[in-house]
C-alpha cells in the first residue's frame, strides 16, 4: 500500500465524475473506490470545517439501539462540522419497546413495530444512521442482519450503518485511514488481526468488517486466533488463519486486537489454551508493530497498560479518525442527495 500522493484537486474532480454515488454505506462494497475516499477523509482531516454548509437545512437522525460512545460523539462532530441538523435518539433508552418481527400480535411488552418507526423516521430525517448490534442468541437471525435489513427494507432515504450485528464499516474505513496515515514504505505492510482475551461472548462485527477492508487495501494480512474461534468464511475468504500467536505476528507492521466469539460454536467461548494478551514481550518479534484497537478495551486482559500507552500505540489517533470516516461518508451520502434533488426538478 502506498500514500496517496495524487494532487488534491485531481482526487476531487475523480470523485465529482463518479456516476455511481454513494446511496447507503453498510460495507466496503458501497465505496466505488476506497483509496478515493481515504483520501478524501485525510483532506477533510486537514480541514474539517472547509465546507460547514454542505448539509445545511438537511437532518440526520442517529439512532442507537445499543450503547455507543465513539460512534455517537464522532458521528455527531462530522455531521455538525458539515451544517447538517442532528437529531440522537437513544432507542433502547428513550423510545418505545420496539417489535422487529412481521405478523406479531402486539399484545405482550412491545409497543411499536420497527417499520412503523422507520416511516416516522423517513417523515423527519434525510439521512438515518443506526447502531444495532447482534443479539447473540440466533445465528440466522444475526447473519442476517434482523434489524439493519428492515431498515434498508423500509427507509426512503439513504442509511448509514453506525455497526450491525456482522460489520461495522466506519470504523473499518477510520482503521484503513489510520494505517495509510502511519505507512510511507513502498512495501506491502504486514497488518495481522489478532483475537484477544474477553469475560464474555463479543459478536464478530469489528473482525468480520476489519478483514473485508484490508482484502480491498495493498497490505499483507494475517489473522491469527485460538481453534475454535475463526471467523465467518464468507468474510475471511482466502484470508490466512494462523492459531499460532507467536508464530502470525512475526514482522507484523500493524497489530489490531480485537476479542470475538465462536462462530461455528455461535456465540459461546471455547476453551483456550496459552496466553493471548498482547504484551510488549510478544512486540519485539515484530517489526515494530503499531498497535491498533477499536476501543472500549478490557486493560491487562486484551492488552497491557504498557502496549496500551506504550510508544507503539496508536489507538487514540485511530479513535479520532471516526470523526473523518464519519465526515467523509456523509459528504459522499450529500453529494447523491444534491444531484437527486437537481435531477428531480429538471
Amino acid at each position: 500500500m502506498r500514500l496517496i500522493k495524487v494532487e488534491l484537486h485531481k482526487i476531487i474532480l475523480r470523485l465529482c465524475d463518479k456516476k455511481d454515488k454513494m446511496k447507503n454505506f453498510t460495507s466496503v462494497y458501497d465505496i466505488d473506490n476506497l483509496q478515493d475516499i481515504i483520501a478524501k477523509a485525510l483532506k477533510i482531516k486537514e480541514n474539517p470545517l472547509d465546507n460547514p454548509t454542505k448539509g445545511k437545512g438537511k437532518i440526520i437522525g442517529l439512532v442507537f439501539l445499543n450503547s455507543s460512545l465513539r460512534t455517537r460523539l464522532s458521528s455527531q462532530i462530522a455531521a455538525q462540522n458539515l451544517g447538517l441538523n442532528v437529531l440522537v435518539l437513544n432507542a433502547a433508552q428513550e423510545a418505545w419497546n420496539l417489535e422487529f418481527a412481521d405478523g406479531t400480535v402486539m399484545d405482550g411488552n412491545t409497543v411499536e413495530h420497527i417499520k412503523d418507526a422507520i416511516e416516522v423516521l423517513n417523515q423527519y430525517c434525510d439521512i438515518i444512521a443506526v447502531r444495532c448490534f447482534a443479539g447473540m442468541k440466533n445465528k440466522e437471525d444475526d447473519v442476517n442482519e434482523s434489524i439493519l435489513s428492515q431498515f434498508l427494507k423500509y427507509a426512503k432515504v439513504p442509511v448509514v450503518s453506525l455497526e450491525s450485528a456482522t460489520r461495522h464499516p466506519l470504523q473499518s474505513l477510520a482503521d484503513c485511514i489510520t494505517i495509510t496515515e502511519n505507512w510511507t514504505e513502498k512495501r506491502k505492510p504486514k497488518v495481522v488481526l489478532t483475537w484477544a482475551p474477553h469475560i464474555k461472548p463479543i459478536a464478530q462485527a469489528v473482525g468480520n468488517s476489519f478483514t473485508e477492508w484490508m482484502q480491498q487495501m495493498d497490505v499483507d494480512f494475517v489473522i491469527t486466533n485460538p481453534e475454535g474461534y475463526d471467523l465467518d468464511k464468507n468474510f475471511t475468504k482466502n484470508t490466512k488463519v494462523i492459531h499460532n500467536q507467536d508464530e502470525a505476528l512475526k514482522d507484523a507492521d500493524f497489530i489490531y486486537v480485537k476479542n470475538w466469539s465462536s462462530f461455528d460454536d455461535y456465540a459461546n467461548m471455547p476453551k483456550v489454551e496459552g496466553d493471548w494478551m498482547l504484551t510488549n514481550e510478544k512486540l519485539e518479534f515484530t517489526n515494530q508493530a503499531k498497535v491498533m484497537h477499536c476501543l472500549p478495551v478490557r486493560r491487562n486482559l486484551e492488552l497491557s497498560d504498557e502496549v496500551m500507552d506504550g510508544k507503539n500505540s496508536i489507538i487514540y489517533q485511530q479513535a479520532k479518525n471516526r470523526i473523518f470516516s464519519a465526515q467523509a461518508v456523509f459528504s459522499e451520502i450529500l453529494d447523491e442527495l444534491d444531484k437527486t434533488q437537481k435531477s428531480q426538478k429538471k
